[in-house]
Protein backbone atom coordinates (compact mmCIF):
# COMPACT_ATOMS: atom_id res chain seq x y z
CA UNK A 1 0.00 0.00 0.00
CA UNK A 2 2.89 2.26 0.32
CA UNK A 3 5.16 3.68 -2.46
CA UNK A 4 8.64 5.84 -2.92
CA UNK A 5 8.32 8.45 -5.10
CA UNK A 6 11.54 10.68 -5.60
CA UNK A 7 10.89 12.53 -9.04
CA UNK A 8 10.03 16.04 -9.88
CA UNK A 9 6.90 15.35 -10.90
CA UNK A 10 6.33 13.62 -7.23
CA UNK A 11 7.69 16.73 -6.00
CA UNK A 12 5.34 19.25 -7.85
CA UNK A 13 2.44 17.35 -7.38
CA UNK A 14 3.28 17.76 -3.66
CA UNK A 15 3.80 21.47 -4.30
CA UNK A 16 0.20 21.80 -5.37
CA UNK A 17 -1.82 19.39 -3.50
CA UNK A 18 -2.15 21.18 -0.12
CA UNK A 19 -2.46 24.53 -0.41
CA UNK A 20 -2.80 26.41 3.19
CA UNK A 21 -6.20 28.10 4.02
CA UNK A 22 -6.05 31.46 1.91
CA UNK A 23 -5.95 34.70 3.13
CA UNK A 24 -9.45 36.12 3.75
CA UNK A 25 -9.44 38.52 0.78
CA UNK A 26 -8.70 35.47 -1.47
CA UNK A 27 -11.48 33.51 -3.12
CA UNK A 28 -11.30 30.80 -5.19
CA UNK A 29 -11.46 30.70 -8.84
CA UNK A 30 -13.30 27.71 -9.33
CA UNK A 31 -17.03 28.31 -7.87
CA UNK A 32 -17.60 25.71 -5.03
CA UNK A 33 -21.72 24.19 -4.89
CA UNK A 34 -22.72 24.67 -1.06
CA UNK A 35 -23.33 21.03 -0.73
CA UNK A 36 -21.63 18.32 -2.09
CA UNK A 37 -23.60 15.14 -1.25
CA UNK A 38 -20.80 11.92 -0.74
CA UNK A 39 -21.03 9.86 -3.95
CA UNK A 40 -18.67 7.14 -5.08
CA UNK A 41 -15.69 7.78 -5.25
CA UNK A 42 -15.50 9.24 -1.98
CA UNK A 43 -11.80 8.92 -2.12
CA UNK A 44 -8.90 9.47 -5.05
CA UNK A 45 -5.27 7.64 -4.88
CA UNK A 46 -3.17 9.78 -6.57
CA UNK A 47 -1.57 8.40 -9.51
CA UNK A 48 1.90 9.35 -10.25
CA UNK A 49 4.34 8.22 -12.60
CA UNK A 50 7.55 6.86 -11.44
CA UNK A 51 10.29 8.42 -10.98
CA UNK A 52 13.40 7.89 -12.84
CA UNK A 53 16.01 5.94 -11.00
CA UNK A 54 19.59 5.59 -10.80
CA UNK A 55 19.46 3.15 -14.03
CA UNK A 56 17.43 5.99 -15.93
CA UNK A 57 20.05 7.55 -18.96
CA UNK A 58 20.72 10.70 -17.94
CA UNK A 59 22.19 13.77 -20.51
CA UNK A 60 25.38 13.85 -17.73
CA UNK A 61 27.55 11.38 -17.14
CA UNK A 62 27.27 9.12 -14.11
CA UNK A 63 29.06 9.36 -10.77
CA UNK A 64 33.24 7.49 -11.18
CA UNK A 65 35.82 7.75 -9.03
CA UNK A 66 37.17 11.17 -10.16
CA UNK A 67 34.15 12.73 -8.84
CA UNK A 68 34.59 14.46 -5.27
CA UNK A 69 31.77 12.64 -3.39
CA UNK A 70 30.51 13.75 -0.04
CA UNK A 71 27.48 12.22 1.94
CA UNK A 72 25.77 8.89 2.44
CA UNK A 73 26.09 5.56 0.74
CA UNK A 74 22.55 4.86 -0.11
CA UNK A 75 20.93 8.45 -0.69
CA UNK A 76 17.62 9.28 -0.92
CA UNK A 77 19.19 12.46 -2.39
CA UNK A 78 21.88 12.65 -4.21
CA UNK A 79 22.43 16.48 -5.47
CA UNK A 80 25.45 16.61 -8.15
CA UNK A 81 26.41 20.64 -8.46
CA UNK A 82 28.10 21.80 -11.32
CA UNK A 83 29.72 24.90 -10.22
CA UNK A 84 32.47 27.38 -10.43
CA UNK A 85 35.07 28.50 -6.93
CA UNK A 86 34.89 32.40 -8.36
CA UNK A 87 30.93 32.60 -8.53
CA UNK A 88 29.50 34.13 -5.77
CA UNK A 89 26.20 31.82 -6.53
CA UNK A 90 28.53 29.08 -6.17
CA UNK A 91 29.53 30.09 -3.28
CA UNK A 92 26.01 30.57 -2.03
CA UNK A 93 24.90 27.63 -2.70
CA UNK A 94 28.02 25.77 -1.14
CA UNK A 95 26.95 26.75 2.01
CA UNK A 96 23.47 25.56 1.69
CA UNK A 97 24.75 22.27 0.65
CA UNK A 98 27.43 21.81 3.33
CA UNK A 99 24.12 22.99 6.14
CA UNK A 100 22.36 20.34 4.42
CA UNK A 101 25.09 17.58 4.52
CA UNK A 102 25.26 18.42 8.45
CA UNK A 103 22.23 17.70 9.14
CA UNK A 104 21.38 14.66 7.22
CA UNK A 105 24.00 12.90 6.74
CA UNK A 106 22.27 9.29 6.24
CA UNK A 107 20.00 10.85 2.93
CA UNK A 108 21.90 13.38 1.08
CA UNK A 109 25.19 12.25 -0.86
CA UNK A 110 26.53 15.65 -2.59
CA UNK A 111 28.50 15.08 -5.68
CA UNK A 112 30.64 18.47 -6.57
CA UNK A 113 31.84 18.69 -10.37
CA UNK A 114 34.16 21.95 -11.46
CA UNK A 115 32.83 24.20 -14.40
CA UNK A 116 35.13 27.37 -14.16
CA UNK A 117 33.70 30.16 -16.54
CA UNK A 118 37.55 30.60 -17.91
CA UNK A 119 35.67 33.03 -20.72
CA UNK A 120 34.46 35.39 -17.50
CA UNK A 121 36.22 34.71 -14.43
CA UNK A 122 40.25 35.14 -14.61
CA UNK A 123 41.10 32.77 -11.62
CA UNK A 124 38.16 29.85 -12.43
CA UNK A 125 40.77 28.05 -13.72
CA UNK A 126 43.71 28.71 -11.30
CA UNK A 127 40.96 27.96 -8.38
CA UNK A 128 40.13 24.87 -9.86
CA UNK A 129 44.01 23.49 -9.66
CA UNK A 130 44.32 24.84 -6.60
CA UNK A 131 41.42 22.67 -5.14
CA UNK A 132 43.14 19.39 -7.36
CA UNK A 133 46.66 20.40 -6.33
CA UNK A 134 45.39 20.63 -2.42
CA UNK A 135 43.94 17.05 -3.19
CA UNK A 136 47.26 15.69 -3.97
CA UNK A 137 47.22 15.89 -0.22
CA UNK A 138 44.22 14.67 0.45
CA UNK A 139 43.55 18.08 1.43
CA UNK A 140 40.53 18.65 -1.10
CA UNK A 141 37.64 19.21 0.41
CA UNK A 142 39.53 21.23 3.01
CA UNK A 143 40.46 23.90 0.04
CA UNK A 144 37.22 23.55 -1.73
CA UNK A 145 35.64 24.88 1.69
CA UNK A 146 38.67 27.99 1.86
CA UNK A 147 37.55 28.75 -1.65
CA UNK A 148 34.27 29.32 -1.13
CA UNK A 149 34.16 30.72 2.74
CA UNK A 150 37.06 33.17 1.76
CA UNK A 151 35.49 34.70 -1.64
CA UNK A 152 35.47 38.19 -0.90
CA UNK A 153 39.39 37.77 0.36
CA UNK A 154 40.17 36.69 -3.44
CA UNK A 155 37.90 37.13 -6.31
CA UNK A 156 38.78 40.56 -6.79
CA UNK A 157 42.59 40.10 -6.09
CA UNK A 158 44.98 39.75 -10.10
CA UNK A 159 46.14 36.11 -10.95
CA UNK A 160 49.56 37.16 -9.37
CA UNK A 161 48.39 37.96 -6.15
CA UNK A 162 45.81 35.12 -6.36
CA UNK A 163 48.76 32.69 -6.39
CA UNK A 164 50.45 34.32 -3.07
CA UNK A 165 47.15 34.03 -1.25
CA UNK A 166 46.89 30.51 -2.40
CA UNK A 167 50.40 29.79 -1.04
CA UNK A 168 49.72 31.45 2.36
CA UNK A 169 46.56 29.84 2.98
CA UNK A 170 48.70 26.53 2.46
CA UNK A 171 51.46 27.00 4.76
CA UNK A 172 48.71 28.22 7.28
CA UNK A 173 47.13 24.89 6.51
CA UNK A 174 50.36 22.32 7.22
CA UNK A 175 50.15 21.33 3.43
CA UNK A 176 53.42 21.06 1.60
CA UNK A 177 53.83 24.52 0.27
CA UNK A 178 56.36 23.10 -2.35
CA UNK A 179 54.68 19.70 -3.84
CA UNK A 180 51.29 21.97 -4.16
CA UNK A 181 53.39 24.91 -6.13
CA UNK A 182 54.26 22.05 -8.44
CA UNK A 183 50.66 20.31 -8.47
CA UNK A 184 49.03 23.55 -8.91
CA UNK A 185 50.27 23.71 -12.56
CA UNK A 186 51.16 20.34 -13.15
CA UNK A 187 50.20 19.00 -16.85
CA UNK A 188 47.90 16.52 -16.28
CA UNK A 189 45.76 18.65 -13.25
CA UNK A 190 45.53 21.93 -15.59
CA UNK A 191 44.56 19.36 -18.25
CA UNK A 192 42.07 18.16 -16.47
CA UNK A 193 40.23 21.97 -15.38
CA UNK A 194 40.16 22.54 -18.85
CA UNK A 195 38.19 19.57 -20.01
CA UNK A 196 35.76 20.51 -17.28
CA UNK A 197 35.18 23.80 -19.07
CA UNK A 198 35.01 22.33 -22.46
CA UNK A 199 33.15 18.95 -21.45
CA UNK A 200 30.78 21.30 -19.59
CA UNK A 201 30.70 23.78 -22.95
CA UNK A 202 29.77 20.75 -24.91
CA UNK A 203 27.21 19.56 -22.79
CA UNK A 204 25.20 22.97 -23.46
CA UNK A 205 25.75 23.70 -19.06
CA UNK A 206 24.52 27.46 -19.26
CA UNK A 207 26.48 28.76 -16.14
CA UNK A 208 27.04 27.84 -12.54
CA UNK A 209 26.09 26.52 -10.16
CA UNK A 210 23.95 23.69 -12.20
CA UNK A 211 21.94 21.53 -9.84
CA UNK A 212 20.73 18.00 -10.72
CA UNK A 213 18.91 16.31 -8.06
CA UNK A 214 18.64 12.67 -8.56
CA UNK A 215 20.34 12.75 -11.75
CA UNK A 216 18.04 15.28 -13.46
CA UNK A 217 18.32 19.36 -14.00
CA UNK A 218 16.68 20.89 -11.02
CA UNK A 219 16.04 24.79 -11.89
CA UNK A 220 14.19 25.54 -8.61
CA UNK A 221 15.76 27.92 -5.44
CA UNK A 222 18.76 26.40 -4.12
CA UNK A 223 18.66 28.28 -0.50
CA UNK A 224 19.22 25.67 2.01
CA UNK A 225 14.81 25.59 2.81
CA UNK A 226 14.33 24.83 -0.32
CA UNK A 227 16.67 21.94 -0.98
CA UNK A 228 15.74 20.34 2.50
CA UNK A 229 12.23 20.92 1.12
CA UNK A 230 12.54 18.64 -1.35
CA UNK A 231 14.71 16.36 0.92
CA UNK A 232 11.44 16.16 3.56
CA UNK A 233 8.83 15.04 0.70
CA UNK A 234 11.10 12.39 -0.89
CA UNK A 235 11.03 10.90 2.55
CA UNK A 236 7.38 11.81 3.13
CA UNK A 237 7.00 9.82 -0.50
CA UNK A 238 8.20 6.45 1.54
CA UNK A 239 5.10 6.97 3.73
CA UNK A 240 2.62 7.69 1.32
CA UNK A 241 -0.73 5.36 0.66
CA UNK A 242 -1.30 4.15 -2.94
CA UNK A 243 -4.79 3.23 -2.26
CA UNK A 244 -7.56 4.68 -0.03
CA UNK A 245 -8.28 3.62 3.45
CA UNK A 246 -10.93 0.95 4.27
CA UNK A 247 -13.97 2.48 5.33
CA UNK A 248 -14.46 1.75 9.07
CA UNK A 249 -16.08 4.72 10.98
CA UNK A 250 -19.58 3.97 12.41
CA UNK A 251 -21.71 7.66 11.74
CA UNK A 252 -23.69 6.81 14.46
CA UNK A 253 -20.45 6.76 17.38
CA UNK A 254 -18.95 9.67 19.22
CA UNK A 255 -15.37 9.68 18.10
CA UNK A 256 -13.40 12.40 20.57
CA UNK A 257 -9.39 12.93 19.19
CA UNK A 258 -7.02 14.37 21.82
CA UNK A 259 -4.25 16.57 20.33
CA UNK A 260 -0.88 16.06 22.64
CA UNK A 261 1.05 19.21 21.71
CA UNK A 262 4.52 19.78 23.80
CA UNK A 263 2.73 22.87 25.16
CA UNK A 264 -0.67 20.71 25.99
CA UNK A 265 -3.61 18.81 24.91
CA UNK A 266 -6.52 19.70 23.01
CA UNK A 267 -9.79 17.82 22.62
CA UNK A 268 -11.91 17.83 19.58
CA UNK A 269 -14.88 16.15 19.03
CA UNK A 270 -15.43 14.74 15.59
CA UNK A 271 -18.70 14.64 13.19
CA UNK A 272 -18.36 11.43 11.99
CA UNK A 273 -21.88 12.03 11.21
CA UNK A 274 -21.77 14.92 8.84
CA UNK A 275 -18.45 14.41 7.51
CA UNK A 276 -17.72 10.54 7.45
CA UNK A 277 -15.27 10.11 4.32
CA UNK A 278 -13.23 12.82 6.12
CA UNK A 279 -13.11 11.61 9.85
CA UNK A 280 -12.85 8.23 8.24
CA UNK A 281 -9.76 8.96 6.75
CA UNK A 282 -8.28 10.90 9.83
CA UNK A 283 -9.33 8.33 12.53
CA UNK A 284 -7.09 6.38 9.91
CA UNK A 285 -4.16 8.27 10.21
CA UNK A 286 -4.21 8.56 13.63
CA UNK A 287 -4.32 5.13 13.96
CA UNK A 288 -0.94 4.65 11.31
CA UNK A 289 0.83 7.13 13.17
CA UNK A 290 0.56 9.83 10.52
CA UNK A 291 0.53 12.62 12.55
CA UNK A 292 3.21 11.30 15.38
CA UNK A 293 5.88 13.63 16.07
CA UNK A 294 5.29 16.71 13.15
CA UNK A 295 4.87 20.41 13.57
CA UNK A 296 2.78 22.84 13.10
CA UNK A 297 3.82 24.36 10.10
CA UNK A 298 1.43 27.51 9.78
CA UNK A 299 0.14 29.61 12.73
CA UNK A 300 -1.60 32.64 12.20
CA UNK A 301 -2.45 34.49 15.31
CA UNK A 302 -5.89 35.22 15.64
CA UNK A 303 -6.63 33.07 12.47
CA UNK A 304 -5.85 29.27 12.05
CA UNK A 305 -3.11 27.24 13.66
CA UNK A 306 -2.41 24.58 10.74
CA UNK A 307 -0.85 20.79 10.84
CA UNK A 308 -0.85 17.17 9.85
CA UNK A 309 2.13 17.24 7.12
CA UNK A 310 4.87 15.07 8.25
CA UNK A 311 7.29 16.77 5.85
CA UNK A 312 6.94 19.85 7.62
CA UNK A 313 6.72 22.08 4.46
CA UNK A 314 3.08 22.24 4.34
CA UNK A 315 2.95 20.77 0.62
CA UNK A 316 2.85 16.98 1.48
CA UNK A 317 -0.61 14.41 1.46
CA UNK A 318 -1.01 11.01 1.82
CA UNK A 319 -0.92 10.11 -1.46
CA UNK A 320 -5.28 9.98 -1.83
CA UNK A 321 -7.65 12.48 -1.81
CA UNK A 322 -10.66 12.70 0.17
CA UNK A 323 -13.90 14.36 -1.35
CA UNK A 324 -14.80 17.74 0.21
CA UNK A 325 -18.14 17.52 2.55
CA UNK A 326 -19.85 20.56 3.10
CA UNK A 327 -22.64 20.06 5.82
CA UNK A 328 -24.74 23.56 5.63
CA UNK A 329 -25.27 23.12 9.41
CA UNK A 330 -21.77 23.50 10.12
CA UNK A 331 -19.99 27.04 9.27
CA UNK A 332 -16.99 28.89 10.87
CA UNK A 333 -18.79 31.44 12.42
CA UNK A 334 -17.04 30.57 16.06
CA UNK A 335 -13.46 29.95 17.27
CA UNK A 336 -12.11 26.13 17.67
CA UNK A 337 -13.43 24.57 13.63
CA UNK A 338 -11.24 22.33 12.52
CA UNK A 339 -11.55 21.64 9.03
CA UNK A 340 -9.16 20.05 6.27
CA UNK A 341 -6.89 21.71 3.94
CA UNK A 342 -7.58 21.85 0.32
CA UNK A 343 -6.34 23.18 -3.12
CA UNK A 344 -10.09 23.06 -4.38
CA UNK A 345 -13.01 21.09 -4.35
CA UNK A 346 -12.48 17.18 -3.71
CA UNK A 347 -8.84 17.49 -2.50
CA UNK A 348 -8.65 17.32 1.08
CA UNK A 349 -5.21 14.92 2.43
CA UNK A 350 -4.18 14.97 5.61
CA UNK A 351 -3.73 18.46 6.48
CA UNK A 352 -5.72 20.44 8.81
CA UNK A 353 -6.60 23.78 10.57
CA UNK A 354 -7.98 24.94 13.96
CA UNK A 355 -9.58 28.17 13.77
CA UNK A 356 -9.06 30.76 16.31
CA UNK A 357 -11.57 33.63 15.20
CA UNK A 358 -15.07 33.26 13.28
CA UNK A 359 -13.84 32.94 9.49
CA UNK A 360 -17.26 34.09 7.19
CA UNK A 361 -15.03 33.81 4.14
CA UNK A 362 -14.43 29.57 4.44
CA UNK A 363 -18.07 29.04 4.57
CA UNK A 364 -18.62 26.14 2.11
CA UNK A 365 -15.17 25.57 0.60
CA UNK A 366 -13.17 23.37 3.56
CA UNK A 367 -14.58 20.44 4.95
CA UNK A 368 -15.37 20.98 8.50
CA UNK A 369 -15.23 17.45 10.46
CA UNK A 370 -14.65 18.77 14.06
CA UNK A 371 -15.00 21.08 17.00
CA UNK A 372 -12.29 21.86 19.61
CA UNK A 373 -14.21 20.48 23.34
CA UNK A 374 -11.04 21.85 25.37
CA UNK A 375 -7.43 23.57 25.03
CA UNK A 376 -8.22 26.55 22.22
CA UNK A 377 -5.88 27.86 24.91
CA UNK A 378 -3.23 25.43 24.23
CA UNK A 379 -3.84 26.45 20.22
CA UNK A 380 -3.25 30.41 21.20
CA UNK A 381 0.18 29.91 22.53
CA UNK A 382 0.94 28.43 19.34
CA UNK A 383 4.10 29.89 17.90
CA UNK A 384 3.33 32.38 14.83
CA UNK A 385 4.79 30.63 11.96
CA UNK A 386 4.20 31.48 8.12
CA UNK A 387 6.91 30.14 6.14
CA UNK A 388 7.95 31.99 3.05
CA UNK A 389 10.32 30.53 0.34
CA UNK A 390 13.66 31.89 0.48
CA UNK A 391 13.19 32.46 4.44
CA UNK A 392 14.75 31.07 7.47
CA UNK A 393 11.88 29.96 9.54
CA UNK A 394 12.56 28.30 12.84
CA UNK A 395 11.30 24.88 13.43
CA UNK A 396 6.86 24.93 14.40
CA UNK A 397 5.64 23.41 17.98
CA UNK A 398 5.25 19.73 17.93
CA UNK A 399 2.09 17.76 17.42
CA UNK A 400 3.42 14.17 19.42
CA UNK A 401 0.45 12.33 18.83
CA UNK A 402 -3.52 12.25 18.54
CA UNK A 403 -5.39 9.75 20.16
CA UNK A 404 -9.35 8.55 19.44
CA UNK A 405 -11.81 7.77 22.36
CA UNK A 406 -14.69 6.42 20.73
CA UNK A 407 -18.25 6.16 22.63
Amino acid sequence: MRKLLSSFLFLFTFLTACSPPPALTVTPSTPIPSIIIPTPPACTALQVEPTPGAETPSLFPPESETDHVRGADDPLLTITEYSDYQDLRSGLLAQALDQLLEEHPEEVRVVSRVFPLMAVNDKAALAAQAAEAAGEQDRFWEMHKLLYAQQENWINLSVEDFEQWLRAQVSASGMEVDQFEVDLKREDIVAQVQQAWDGGQKMGLPGTPLILINGQIYGGPRDYNSLNEILQLIVLGKRQYTSCPAVTVQPNKQYIATLHTEKGNVVIQLFADKAPMTVNSFLFLVREGWYDNITFHRVIPDLFAQTGDPSGTGKGNPGYYIITEIDPSLTFGKPGMVAMVNSGPDTSGSQFFITSAPIAEYNGKYTIFGEVLSGREILEGLSPRDAQPGTDTPPGDKLVSITIEEK
